[in-house]
């Protein structure tokens, strides 16, 4: 199923880029778990929620870029979210952590 959400995807994303209207949703034999596929540097990220929209997550590897969708179920109109370079999040060594912390234990095995 992940690969027929990443063709969909791809063929809503075709058809915007011509300036035409996107297909209805996908049809409701979609599994509610998400689903993942790859191809190149690009994954996709599928899940359903129960009376919520469908919602896309695309992570380009190569440019390392996340960007987030929800399409609704009943139009099919896509509605970009967000859009996150990830270069910056990758080099924190830690955020949001509890202790003890990258940095604690490094200096615990340093002495040692």
């Amino acid at each position: 199923m992940g690969m027929l959400g990443v063709a969909w995807w791809t063929s809503v994303g075709d058809e915007l880029a011509r300036g035409q209207q996107a297909r209805p949703p996908l049809p409701s034999a979609v599994s509610s778990r998400p689903s993942m596929a790859a191809a190149g540097d690009w994954m996709a990220f599928c899940s359903e929620h129960d009376g919520g929209p469908t919602q896309i997550t695309l992570i380009d590897a190569k440019t390392r870029v996340m960007s987030v969708y929800h399409i609704d179920r009943a139009t099919g109109a896509i509605e970009l979210k967000s859009v996150r370079k990830l270069e910056w999040d990758l080099r924190m060594e830690e955020f949001n952590g509890v202790r003890p912390l990258p940095k604690d234990i490094r200096a615990l095995l340093e002495q040692h």
